[in-house]
């Protein structure tokens, strides 16, 4: 008989740091296949091989676990965004390089809610904590990550439009938030609304048309 992962004997040993990667990874990896709801502090370390108390050495409870993931789910979020920027960056014309970005950051945005729909979930899940905070209105209304982040991409995009004379300096403040809404909205329409039946051809032409109108509406 094989050893069982509940026999102490057969459980991995880790260097320090290691074991927060570890649960961090098996984190990344439950929240792919279900979601936000899928990341579980005791499923974590059976995945890592480690006895469940071994994990409050790094994770004082789930929702410490759940915001390392996001963070991880962010920058890989971010990572695809980014693919998508540089051959805008690349465009010579700052007017067309501009609103190329701001283009790009959107296509990228719905390319990951597509492909990665648990990953895209859980960046956005409100945690319990949040929840509270919330309640008492002390959340930040910026994501928090470490390093640039889809948020980030974002602005840097608007800044560039400005920047290039084809946003208004005067239209700025708090236009995140317009762009977001609208390409965050029709990511929701794609993978939990009537538009999860849409064929890819039919949700590319959505996408371009839907990318315009953040462009002409900001």
């Amino acid at each position: 008989m094989s050893a069982s992962t509940n026999d102490p004997s057969s459980r991995r040993s880790y260097h320090h740091g290691d074991l927060y990667m570890a649960l961090v990874d098996a984190g990344v990896k439950l929240a792919r296949e279900g979601g936000p709801q899928a990341i579980v502090l005791r499923e974590a370390t059976r995945r890592a091989g480690v006895a469940p108390n071994a994990a409050y050495r790094h994770f004082a409870n789930r929702e410490a676990l759940f915001e390392a993931v996001r963070m991880q789910v962010l920058s890989t979020m971010a990572r695809t965004i980014e693919a998508q920027l540089e051959s805008a960056r690349r465009i010579t014309d700052a007017a067309q390089r501009a609103r190329a970005m701001l283009a790009a950051v959107g296509r990228g945005y719905l390319e990951f809610a597509q492909a990665e729909t648990g990953w895209f979930r859980t960046a956005f899940a409100v945690s319990d904590l949040e929840r509270d905070a919330l309640t008492a209105q002390t959340l930040p209304l910026q994501p928090r990550s470490s390093g640039a982040d889809p948020f980030e991409q974002l602005a840097e995009a608007l800044d560039a439009m400005v920047d290039a004379h084809v946003l208004a300096a005067s239209h700025r403040a708090q236009a995140e938030y317009l762009a977001w809404s609208a390409v965050h909205g029709m990511a929701t329409l794609m993978i939990d609304g009537p538009l999860r039946q849409s064929t890819p051809e039919q949700r590319t032409a959505l996408t371009e048309r839907l990318l315009l109108m953040v462009e002409k509406g900001l």
